[in-house]
């Protein structure tokens, strides 16, 4: 099991880890997802966000993006698997989780950082509104 520590992690890097890793067996634990950065330019990330959220049509079609940001970071990571629905893609999915803040089981257990430094960002908090 590898425990990964969000705080500081560019969101696509710790996705495309977490994918690599869960295809390959692991599982995988996230941590501090509301830490987590999306490098790039704010403005444009943010209105592709929400361009994102309300280009569903009717309320009982989809998809519909969850403004969780453990969802998104899991849903980040989904893109990344090869089928998710089926297969090795639905099996490694499953081996992902995905939270907020550290439980308890994994307070004290040595976690992966993958903290960058300089660098134009936003947190996954600030698309809550």
């Amino acid at each position: 099991m590898k425990i990964i520590d969000g705080t500081g992690a560019v969101l696509g890097r710790l996705a495309s880890f977490a994918a690599k890793e869960a295809l390959k067996g692991e599982d995988i634990v996230i941590v501090n997802c509301n830490e987590i950065i999306i490098s790039g330019n704010k403005k444009t990330t943010e209105r592709e966000f929400f361009e994102k959220r309300h280009r569903h049509g009717h309320s009982q079609k989809g998809p519909i993006h969850s403004k969780v940001s453990e969802r998104m970071v899991k849903r980040t990571i989904r893109g990344m698997l090869p089928n998710y629905r089926e297969g090795r893609g639905r099996v490694a999915f499953k081996k992902i989780m995905c939270y907020n803040k550290a439980p308890e089981e994994y307070a004290e257990k040595k976690k992966i950082e993958m903290k960058v430094e300089k660098l134009k960002y936003s947190k996954v908090e600030d698309f809550k509104k």
